[in-house]
């Protein structure tokens, strides 16, 4: 469905809710008040049940919920769906998004103001910093964030390692050697979806593993020029190049769920994707141990590379504020917090949530985060939108992608166009 299919849809549920009106079944500031409008890219399997704890919470409160789903695992389509949207003064109740885009809306003062249900419910002391920044602008919360995703898993089908006679690996190296294994036994090595996203968010954990944790930050964060084009960064783009060659010909477009199906189905070994993989294992009926293996890419343990998914709260009219106010508050309880979490794969949001109702990858992934922000190894996601700005990260995907698809032949044209990109980008 395009994009603009998609705002038509939504047009057609507004419609929808006030033809209701027009029958007397509500009334048509009852139609209003009590609707929350959500512009999100969450539509997998996985992703969908994860979500759908949080309309069940709010229809506990007699709020309705109305989607506007808009797929695409990175998020573009959606983001060019709200941009419609808002220009067009049809503002949502909140949309899914990334940090970076939150605070180019809230310099253009199109977000709503959450501070007094933020001071009340006390998000400052429960809400780690690293997250503030990007839900706070000029003093005012903004967005709400939904949780805590990393992206430098690895996903391993464990029946197919047991098969090959394969190890957990530690490094780089050790992992070539897995997947040499899983190709001589005509498995699948490494499932990876052809699309920009995909294959900037493997080369986050690529730059992490060949360059250390002050590399990454110097490169991926700072933007250091000397870092970028480094003999460092030209390996890192070498290493890129060496996992390719384990990638199915039939890679080009697929979405990054249909490549963890791959991997759930045995049909591959491995999969390197952030830890929304894990809420379709567990869509799957899948058991972290038993039926695969998560683990931090070889080289990255004791590191995080994060995004976060944040709801982005609009201005909206005052009889909508009331529906705003309770997803807010609905979206940071520690009750929603944890059974989102759970099913979705990610880690809450806030710091005071226990980890009691999550499996082991998701009590490792929580106590990865503390490690993690404690020590200093907490760093923004370049190819998820908190690494740099929006048109930083694009520029960042293009060359990624076009190195990956051999537009970019060498990994000294690598760096030369990465450089480029980034500084015309800025």
């Amino acid at each position: 469905m395009t994009v603009r299919t998609k705002l038509i849809a939504g047009v057609a549920l507004a419609a929808a809710s006030l033809g209701f009106a027009s029958l007397g079944l509500v009334s048509a500031a009852q139609a209003q008040t009590k609707e929350v409008q959500m512009l999100h890219w969450w539509t997998s399997g996985g992703e969908a049940a994860a979500l759908n704890v949080l309309k069940q919470d709010l229809a506990k409160e007699g709020y309705a919920w109305k989607d506007v789903p808009v797929a695409g695992g990175g998020g573009d389509a959606a983001m060019t769906a709200l941009k419609a949207m808002v220009a067009a003064g049809n503002n949502p109740t909140a949309s899914q998004m990334l940090g970076y885009t939150v605070l180019d809306y809230a310099a253009a003062g199109k977000m709503g103001d959450l501070t007094e249900l933020a001071k009340s419910e006390g998000w400052d002391k429960a809400v780690p910093a690293p997250l503030q920044k990007f839900a706070v602008y000029d003093g005012k919360w903004v967005a709400v964030p939904v949780n805590v995703h990393s992206v430098n898993w690895l996903w391993i089908n464990k029946a197919v390692m047991d098969k090959i006679g394969g190890t957990e690996p530690k490094t780089f190296d050790d992992f070539i050697a897995l997947l040499d294994k899983a190709k001589a036994a005509g498995v699948t090595p490494l499932a990876l979806g052809g699309q920009d996203w995909q294959e900037a968010t493997m080369f986050d954990s690529v730059v992490l593993s060949t360059g250390g944790p002050e590399f990454y930050k110097k490169a991926m964060n700072d933007l250091d020029e000397a870092s970028l084009k480094s003999d460092t960064m030209k390996k890192a783009f070498d290493n890129l190049a060496k996992l390719k060659t384990y990638v199915d010909p039939n890679f080009s477009g697929r979405d990054w769920n249909l490549t963890t199906a791959m991997v759930i189905k045995g049909d591959a070994l491995v999969q390197v994707m952030g830890d929304w993989a894990k809420g379709e294992f567990k869509a799957a009926s899948k058991t972290p141990g038993t039926d695969y293996i998560c683990m931090r890419f070889p080289g990255t343990d004791g590191s995080v590379v994060y995004n976060s998914d944040m709801f982005g709260m609009f201005a909206v009219p005052a009889d909508r504020k009331e529906a705003q106010l309770a997803l807010a508050k609905a979206t940071l309880s520690k009750s929603f917090q944890s059974s989102f979490n759970v099913v979705k794969g990610s880690v809450p949001a806030r710091t005071d949530v226990p980890d009691t109702d999550f499996d082991a990858c998701g009590k490792k992934g929580i106590a990865d985060l503390k490690k993690a922000n404690d020590g200093g190894t907490l760093f923004g996601s370049l190819a998820q939108g908190y690494g740099a700005t929006p048109a930083v990260a694009t520029a960042y995907k293009d060359v990624v992608d076009k190195f990956f698809n051999g537009q970019i032949k060498t990994s000294d044209e690598a760096v030369t166009q990465l450089v480029k990109a980034i500084d015309e980008a800025k």
